[in-house]
């Protein structure tokens, strides 16, 4: 029976069985529904997993939530022979009040233990634990101390751990948990993640006779289902097939891309956004030795080859360049989603490091995909945190260093970090192991590359440009042009043709006429310099900027 349980319940077990634990720190995905193994397999919470699955041969099984104070889960009759329950059945409902009586009862079955040849096994579970025993916020908060205190005891008083009790704070991030609790080494924690391909399998299984028309394409091969969407949760599943069965419209394939991007930013409360992209590297204007290096990293990619291939990219250069644009071909060159991080900061204590671990845990289960930091030098915080941010920045800065280097996400997860000043990005996130190739966008650098780079994006809008068409613009043609310039020029020269009935070439004519660059040249010549600095192989260096480094030694 072991081996089918997920892993997380696995581990728990045998933490528990080789009395290494018995006091659990359950975090992560706890909120989904999961598959509830037995003779009719249904989907519920993880307090019913517990219930259920783990703890049936327990004798006595409290649990304890702010909302509805301490409940006797199993075991009434064994729980009533308490002396206290006899005297005064009413139960404390305040926190430290509750966890005070919940320790008396663990002693009082401890001490009973020792005079009976079978002690009663005890078993708690403590919801949302993090509302019991939250982070400290600065001040010093004697009940929150003294609960976490009490609860760190039942793990390390030789008194309990003695004696068959097992102890279960439920809570969605370890960041959520006092540290007297959290950091404490006679707790284990467990991680619970998003279902992988075999429990979406498992419950795809299930749910096919409760929502026939729903799963009628997927009924012969669920693992396909499954395999399209990992990284969703089961509740979002469960969700849609709902509305699908309602509607009594099956789910097909072509839709699931679409499904799942619903349902994965929706499961993240808008800490991320899912992308997929339909362009290929073909659509970048020139860079010929970026895009082949880029070909070559897919390519190792698709065979497995992992050794050979980066954790991740800086992608740097002025503003306009087209970094995010970049991004897009190689993920749609790939097939592979890019995740893109958004505000995951929170003026709340502990906040942004649960934000953090929320969407670690999604970037876990989604399988291969690119994550992408747009203004990096901005997002990904600092090594020295500043007095003002109560040690936040460098709280963000170690949790995302550390998952960037983690070896267990080589070849499943390729960060891509955009910045128009890298030089302002901590070195360490910037060495080899997580950032192992810098990729550098440069703006034309002569009025021919100009006009070749505005004639390719010129062609997405009908506007045809010939090369022919070079020598009447070519005194006025602007140099040091970014893609982003050039896309707006594109732009007017649509609306001269469209409101004036002219051709492409004049209408060329007539917004170079007047064009003035939207950075200022100097701005634009330091972050080339900053951007040539920062690359690690000079042959993504244009050779036409080279005097511009000459101009610094």
């Amino acid at each position: 029976m072991q081996h089918s349980l997920p892993t997380w319940a696995i581990e728990l077990v045998d933490l528990y069985q080789s009395n290494a634990a018995n006091q659990f720190i359950v975090h992560g995905n706890i909120h989904d529904r999961m598959l509830i193994p037995g003779a009719q397999p249904r989907l519920g919470s993880i307090t019913d997993f517990l219930l259920e699955v783990l703890l049936p041969r327990f004798d006595v099984v409290l649990s304890y939530d702010v909302g509805n104070g301490i409940r006797i889960e199993r075991g009434a009759p064994a729980f009533a022979e308490w002396p206290r329950i006899k005297e005064n059945p009413d139960l404390p409902r305040n926190p430290r009040q509750a966890v005070e009586a919940l320790t008396h009862y663990f002693r009082y079955c401890a001490n009973l233990g020792r005079l009976r040849q079978k002690p009663l096994q005890v078993a708690c579970l403590i919801k949302d634990a993090n509302l019991l025993a939250p982070p400290s916020t600065g001040g010093l908060d004697i009940d929150v101390a003294a609960t976490s205190v009490l609860i760190r005891d039942w793990s390390v008083d030789s008194a309990l751990t003695g004696h068959p009790l097992a102890t279960f704070l439920l809570a969605e991030n370890l960041n959520d948990i006092h540290p007297l609790i959290a950091n404490n080494p006679r707790t284990s924690r467990v991680k619970v993640g998003l279902p992988d391909v075999d429990e979406h399998t498992l419950a795809i299984q299930h749910l096919t006779a409760e929502y026939p028309t729903a799963l009628r394409n997927f009924a012969e091969q669920p693992e396909s289902l499954a395999r399209q969407l990992t990284g969703a949760t089961l509740s979002a599943v469960e969700s849609r097939l709902k509305a699908s069965e309602y509607a009594q419209r099956p789910l097909a394939s072509g839709d699931m891309a679409v499904l799942k991007n619903r349902m994965v930013e929706r499961d993240a409360n808008g800490l991320l956004e899912l992308m997929q992209s339909t362009r290929t590297l073909d659509e970048l204007h020139g860079m010929a030795g970026v895009k082949d290096w880029l070909r070559q990293d897919i390519q190792l990619w698709r065979q497995n080859d992992n050794s050979a291939l980066p954790k991740g990219y800086l992608v740097c250069g002025p503003v306009g360049t087209g970094k995010s644009f970049l991004v897009e071909c190689l993920a749609g060159e790939a097939g592979v989603p890019v995740v893109k991080l958004k505000n995951f900061r929170d003026k709340w204590v502990g906040s942004t490091e649960g934000n953090l671990e929320r969407i670690f845990r999604l970037l876990h289960a989604l399988g291969r995909c690119y994550v992408f930091i747009d203004e990096a030098d901005q997002t990904l915080g600092k090594r020295d945190s500043a007095s003002n941010d109560s040690g936040l920045s460098g709280r963000v800065y170690s949790m995302i260093a550390e998952e960037m280097g983690s070896s267990a996400s080589r070849g499943r997860i390729i960060w891509i970090l955009a910045s128009s000043r890298p030089d302002l990005i901590e070195v360490d996130l910037k060495r080899p192991g997580r950032i192992d190739v810098t990729i550098p966008l440069f703006p034309s650098a002569t009025p021919a590359a100009s006009f070749q780079l505005l004639s390719a994006i010129s062609k997405t809008r009908s506007l045809p440009l010939t090369d022919a068409d070079f020598e009447p613009v070519k005194a006025s043609m602007p140099s040091m042009l970014t893609a982003g310039a050039a896309d707006a020029l594109a732009a007017k020269m649509y609306r001269e043709t469209r409101t004036r009935a002219c051709t492409a070439v004049e209408a060329l004519q007539r917004c170079i006429a007047g064009y003035r660059p939207p950075v200022p040249l100097a701005t634009l010549e330091q972050q080339i310099r900053i951007a040539m600095r920062e690359t690690n192989d000079t042959r993504f260096l244009p050779p036409e900027f080279e005097h511009l480094m000459e101009s610094e030694r």
